[in-house]
């Protein structure tokens, strides 16, 4: 199995690239009042069959989130079902052959990096290099209390276990010296196949964006306007931190309002604009759907809309 490549065409550099697509996976996480009826009885083979689905409609990535446990008093905001990423990937590498496992998000917090490491390492050899980490800072209290995890300095926390992942997913003797973690003399093995494998920060701060530019090589913010997204953006764009990169920023935008590319193609065809010119490089879409096959449909619906094809 082999990831799947960039499909943005160098040779036109003036031109715009097209956007990658990548989707919210239905039934792996139900927020309260954001989910279809049929996700409730959902299976993890109606996953499989929407992951081939993308799979061979040449979509970017799919998605599962975390969280470990969600107390009973928070679950009818937060949502309460959460399926673990690493066991759900390890399933759906092996039915798929070039999509992107994305997690959206690990909780940085709970989790020392070198367990990310050894655990997300090697379901990129698993999958042959097709994992994508998605990481946060985390802000469930509650969750951290319940898991013994510190909450109050989870920021800088957070920052060095990103520096301390990128010194150790990709090296079989990672070395690490920072101000919460420090390794040496240890073997990794097996470790990533990726020589780098992709940080994507998620988040809804300027903080959230700051820590991409610095740390990461791309952003997931989630309910944040675009017009506020572009602004932000472009504030970014002006700091030392954005010109020391040495690639570009990825940015992943989720559109707010579910999208309905067959119902309502002149919609989804705006919003898709609206994200574009806010700075997106890379979309991760929520659709209208009503059952398992509607929602087939609307994938298909949307690459035609979006001009891609199959890899």
């Amino acid at each position: 199995m082999a990831p799947q490549g960039d499909s943005r065409d160098s040779s036109a550099p003036d031109a715009a690239p097209p956007l990658r697509l990548g989707i919210t996976t239905p039934v792996l996480t139900m927020l309260p009042g954001g989910h279809a009826a049929w996700e409730e009885d959902g299976t993890i083979e109606d996953v499989a069959a929407i992951a081939k689905a993308a799979d061979s409609l040449g979509y970017y990535h799919l998605t599962c989130s975390e969280h470990v446990i969600v107390p009973t008093d928070v679950a009818p905001v937060r949502g309460s079902r959460y399926w673990d990423p690493l066991a759900t990937f390890g399933y759906l590498a092996a039915v798929t052959d070039r999509i992107r496992l994305a997690t959206n998000v690990l909780v940085l917090g709970y989790h020392h990096p070198l367990e990310i490491a050894k655990r997300y390492g090697t379901l990129d050899q698993v999958s042959g290099g097709r994992v994508v980490l998605g990481l946060g800072v985390g802000s469930l209290h509650e969750e951290f209390d319940l898991l013994g995890a510190p909450f109050d300095d989870r920021g800088p926390r957070a920052d060095d276990a990103l520096a301390a992942l990128r010194a150790s997913l990709s090296e079989r003797h990672p070395e690490y010296d920072g101000p919460y973690y420090r390794f040496s003399d240890v073997v990794l093995d097996p470790c990533a196949q990726q020589s780098a494998v992709p940080l994507w920060i998620g988040g809804r701060t300027a903080r959230s964006l700051r820590r991409a530019v610095e740390l990461g090589d791309g952003w997931v913010p989630f309910a944040i306007r675009a017009a506020d997204i572009a602004t932000m953006l472009e504030a970014a764009r002006a700091t030392p931190a954005w010109a020391a990169r040495t690639r570009p920023l990825e940015v992943v935008l989720q559109n707010g309002r579910p999208m309905d590319p067959i119902g309502d193609p002149d919609g989804a065809t705006i919003v898709i604009g609206k994200l574009a010119a806010a700075g997106a490089t890379g979309l991760q879409i929520g659709f209208v759907h009503h059952s398992l096959s509607h929602y087939l449909e609307q994938m298909e619906a949307l690459v035609q809309l979006a001009k891609i094809g199959a890899q």
